[in-house]
């Protein structure tokens, strides 16, 4: 016990979700797990597909893979506990346990905004400099994208939740919200929060803000170049990629759980793909 009364070395927290409308929880339960249930069977589809099909093996589809890896981490970080505590009467998480599922929900969800960037700059290079693609999209310049994605972010995700245990809580120890995120965490904090505040502020700015220009600039570009081509039939089919990226990323602001379905089963190469792969679980 600390000076100040309501100060504890608190290893518990409640999760408040969606205990304000208790005639909902069952109605938000199955739509919930509905939608977990899609979004990781999508993403493991679309994983089984580009690895098992020599026809994907292309820097687009190596990308949009590691993005259905991000969907899995990202809603398996925090969707089954809010099933489990719209199943339950008690809905509680540990300190290690919010801990845990803030470092995986920053770690992917940052992960999923730097990677739709550099799915942009795939975009723009394929479009505006085709005949240098290959050589600007090796598989080992692919590898080192998708690893400093992986890396910047995790770096990113481990300064945040490292400088959660340096607080102090004060009851009540109740976070309003379904999961535990940054902002209603930082709520409960009865010691200075600034330097959290501070740092969440700069990976807000970077992610959000930089992200969203540099993918604008991307696409900027290629509308540009499509639209200084003489063929109308290029104009068509690169159009045609340039809008099917375009909604990709509009989509995945709205639900990015079904970026990988949104961004490939639009795609021909993708249900050919499906097609060869169907017959032969069915064989199986």
């Amino acid at each position: 016990l600390m000076a100040n009364p309501n100060q504890t070395m608190v290893t518990e927290f409640v999760l408040q979700g969606f205990s304000e409308h208790p005639r909902l929880q069952l109605f938000l339960l199955g739509c919930l797990l509905s939608l977990y249930t899609v979004a990781l069977t999508g993403s493991i589809l679309i994983i089984v597909l580009v690895s098992s099909s020599a026809g994907l093996h292309s820097p687009m589809y190596f990308f949009l893979c590691n993005l259905a890896t991000m969907d899995i981490i990202c809603t398996s970080s925090v969707l089954p506990k809010v099933l489990l505590g719209l199943a339950s009467d008690e809905n509680t998480i540990s300190f290690q346990g919010c801990m845990v599922q803030l470092f995986f929900l920053v770690w992917s969800a940052s992960s999923e905004l730097l990677l739709l960037t550099v799915m942009a700059y795939d975009r723009y290079v394929a479009i505006c400099f085709p005949l240098h693609y290959s050589s600007r999209m090796s598989p080992q310049m692919c590898g080192v994208m998708a690893i400093g994605v992986w890396g910047i972010c995790a770096l990113n995700s481990s300064i945040n939740t490292g400088l959660m245990p340096r607080l102090l809580f004060c009851d009540p120890k109740v976070i309003n919200h379904f999961f535990c995120e940054i902002p209603p965490f930082l709520l409960l904090s009865c010691s200075p929060t600034r330097v959290n505040s501070i740092m969440t502020l700069l990976a807000d700015a970077f992610y959000r803000g930089i992200n969203f220009l540099l993918t604008l600039l991307s696409y900027g570009c290629i509308l540009a170049s499509i639209l200084r081509m003489r063929s109308a039939e290029g104009k068509r089919k690169a159009f045609s990629t340039y809008r099917s990226k375009v909604a990709g990323v509009l989509y995945s602001a709205l639900s990015p759980t079904l970026n990988p379905l949104i961004c490939t089963l639009r795609n021909k190469e993708v249900k050919h793909a499906l097609g060869r792969l169907l017959p032969s679980l069915q064989i199986m």
